[in-house]
């Protein structure tokens, strides 16, 4: 069998996740809007199995015909005639499981490949004996010699997503490495072109050189539209002694779909802005255009307060080995008006809570573009994985001056991160009850904090197409070195491009950090009703887990690369490491054996010294992460993000030898099972599903009644035409 790290066990956890309640107050044409948006997210959330790896979408495919042929139940019958044993069986459920909740083979959350934990030979036998290949046989059989070696092979280079030699990434062709990467984001910087939504392609000639494609994901082709921004971009350019075309049509068939749905939901909108956001969207992924992208986001920024919340498109970068590529992503949720009184309350404080950051008022947006924040219960979160809060628009120039969205995922936070004692590693015995209790609580407070006022905070210099700047040379001081500002971004280059591929885990690392700091404010304590002793609680608890979380984060570290895999789990590293150099006992991590007789480690923190010791520590990183950030100062972003950042055996932690304690003592992350919506009549209905392994893939079968075929008909032939391109570096 393989190692456990890349495998999920047969008792992973699994949880439904309920918005039973706020689904019943929403009016018939919210639901009918809801519905229609939940069907555009869904349709798009497919194009992440071909943004994942090479094998994903067939083996999406073959599942998808497996389970539709035969229900799990069914098919188990089948299965223990084959000769699995129940656990085997198990195994393979959760498998499929975790395909779809992650939209593919590798871990949303790590970007580790997982496989089938039962022997290749079996799986074959249930496969090609199935009520599926009884009925197509060439098709099933097909997909199975395409998959079946991908699906288990842990080939060194398959075993994460990665660029080159470091991995497997379908955002490049398997022949580009991080210089082409980075040439061509000089390209797309130098015509004003954003990498959210391409994916990029390298061909080398007989000659030796090097030519790329860049292509856009839009349901137009090459079919020329006079009226649209994108036409005068699609066409062949030569850029430092390389050739790059710019084309589009990517995942064209999936993005038809999210059109289309995307235009009936229009027909159910609330309001204008909610009309022209969805008009902008349409254009957008009908061009190509991020610019259309933009502008349906301004829409969305000043859709204050909807009853029906929700966002779709290329959005976050954490997978992109270069930091710059959005994975898609839709949502539509429902807002949960209890605790989203209590983050209107939070924005009401707002600015006066930005001036406690530990950086100067010029390194602070000029004025605080109040925002909407809301607790919502989601009903569609289609894509790789779930978040528990999100901070919305990506896009710099849209955050600096027109503003964002902040939103707490409430019904996710209530299922995802709940923790069972029994599983609780690396804490003290007499920290175990406290963390549980207050666990819930103090992780509304930090995401609270991470998204308004963490990814919410801080300028960023710039300079204008024109040369005019948006900050005073003459009189804005760098803190750190006392000196006039020296660096600066200009015109077409945003923190993403510039920062890459550090930007992600620096931001998040910086999020973080405003949350525990700011958490220490009595105000915000009292915004979520917590005062004396359960506020001291509150604090401890957000500490520690913090500290706990960057030990745990050595599983997404690879030591054969020197690299990390998940920008979030980085950034809690760095955390760890910064209050660990902060010293005077503040944090220890002490490796110790378990009741087991096995390695164990125990994190402690020393409560009262988190604002005696820990605060200044805190205090004095973040006012840098802040400075290098607002300057756009990579050289030194980097030499202090990465320096903190290292994983080493140095004692006294000795983490690399920790990791293997990590690994062995790791918990899977939960499967989250998500209700479908069905239109009957002119009533939309919720269809819910157990909270098993069973129950997820029910959920997927039923999610595609009326053209499950054709979309893995679309799927495995989008996938066979860049097939090609996956062959590794030459």
């Amino acid at each position: 069998m393989a190692d456990t790290q890349y495998i999920l066990p047969n008792d992973i956890g699994v949880s439904s996740l309920d918005c039973r309640e706020a689904f019943r107050l929403l009016s018939s044409t919210e639901r009918l809007y809801a519905h229609y948006l939940s069907r555009a997210a869904w349709y798009g959330g497919l194009a992440v199995l071909l943004q994942t790896s090479p094998e994903a979408p067939y083996i999406y495919a073959l599942l998808s015909r497996l389970f539709r042929a035969q229900d799990p139940d069914q098919l188990r019958q089948h299965a223990l005639a084959e000769g699995l044993t129940e656990e085997e069986y198990q195994a393979f459920l959760v498998y499929a499981a975790g395909v779809y909740s992650n939209m593919g083979n590798y871990k949303s959350f790590g970007d580790t490949k997982f496989v089938p934990n039962l022997p290749k030979e079996k799986l074959e036998r249930v496969i090609l004996g199935s009520e599926a290949a009884q009925q197509h046989p060439e098709e099933v059989r097909g997909l199975w010699q395409i998959c079946g070696e991908l699906m288990f092979s842990l080939e060194s280079r398959l075993r994460h997503l990665g660029l080159g030699k470091e991995g497997i990434t379908t955002y490049f062709s398997g022949n580009c490495t991080m210089e082409d990467a980075k040439l061509a984001q000089d390209f797309l910087d130098s015509q004003n072109l954003s990498a959210y939504n391409t994916r990029l392609f390298k061909e080398v000639g007989q000659d030796g050189k090097p030519s790329y494609e860049v292509r856009l994901a839009s349901v137009l082709g090459t079919e020329p539209n006079l009226d649209s921004e994108m036409t005068s971009k699609l066409k062949s350019y030569e850029f430092q002694g390389s050739h790059f075309r710019v084309t589009r049509g990517d995942y064209a068939p999936i993005l038809q779909k999210v059109v289309e749905q995307l235009e009936k939901a229009k027909a159910y909108a609330a309001n204008s802005h909610q009309e022209q956001m969805l008009a902008q969207y349409i254009e957008s992924f009908t061009q190509g255009s991020i610019e259309a992208h933009k502008k349906g986001s301004r829409f969305w920024i000043q859709d204050k307060g909807p009853i029906v919340e929700s966002y779709i498109g290329f959005i976050e970068s954490y997978r992109d080995p270069f930091g710059s590529r959005g994975e898609f992503e839709g949502f539509v949720a429902m807002v949960n008006k209890a605790m989203s009184a209590k983050f209107e309350w939070l924005v009401a404080s707002a600015e006066q809570l930005l001036k406690e950051l530990p950086w100067p008022p010029a390194f602070e947006k000029d004025k605080f573009l109040t925002p909407d924040f809301t607790s919502l219960d989601v009903l569609t979160f289609a894509g790789s994985g779930i978040p528990a809060g999100i901070n919305i628009p990506n896009y710099d120039d849209l955050r600096q001056t027109e503003g964002f969205k902040n939103v707490s995922l409430g019904n996710v936070l209530a299922v995802a991160y709940a923790t069972q004692r029994e599983k609780l590693t690396f804490l003290e015995e007499e920290d175990k009850d406290l963390y549980i209790r207050w666990k819930g609580p103090s992780f509304d407070v930090q995401v609270g904090l991470h998204e308004l006022l963490g990814h919410g905070s801080g300028k960023l210099f710039m300079q204008d197409e024109k040369g005019a700047f948006n900050f005073d040379q003459e009189t804005v001081i760098n803190p750190e070195t006392g000196e006039q500002i020296q660096s600066w971004y200009r015109s077409g280059e945003t923190w993403d491009s510039k920062f890459s591929p550090i930007a992600s885990s620096y931001e998040e690392c910086r999020a973080e950090s405003v949350g525990l700091y700011l958490c220490l404010h009595p105000r915000v304590l009292e915004i979520f009703g917590f005062e004396g002793a359960d506020a001291e609680d509150v604090i401890y608890v957000n500490w520690l887990n913090m500290v706990r979380a960057g030990l745990l984060a050595l599983e997404f570290y690879t030591p054969e690369a020197s690299s990390w895999r998940q920008a979030h789990m980085q950034a809690r590293f760095v955390i760890l490491r910064v209050l660990l150099e902060a010293g005077e006992g503040l944090v220890t991590v002490t490796p110790t054996t378990g009741s087991d007789g096995r390695p164990d480690a125990r994190v402690r923190l020393d409560r009262d010294k988190i604002r005696t010791v820990g605060k200044p520590a805190l205090e004095r990183f973040l006012r840098r992460l802040q400075v290098l950030k607002s300057t756009g100062d990579v050289a030194g972003g980097r030499a202090l993000y990465e320096g903190y950042a290292a994983v080493t055996d140095a004692p006294p932690e000795c983490f690399l030898s920790l990791r293997d304690t990590v690994l062995l003592r790791k918990e899977a992350r939960k499967l989250i099972v998500q209700p479908n919506t069905r239109l009957e009549g002119s009533e939309v209905q919720l269809l819910e599903y157990e909270a098993s392994a069973a129950g997820l893939i029910r959920s997927f079968s039923e999610r595609f009644l009326e053209d499950g075929p054709e979309l893995e008909k679309i799927l495995t032939q989008l996938a066979t035409a860049d097939a090609q391109c996956w062959k590794g570096p030459q």
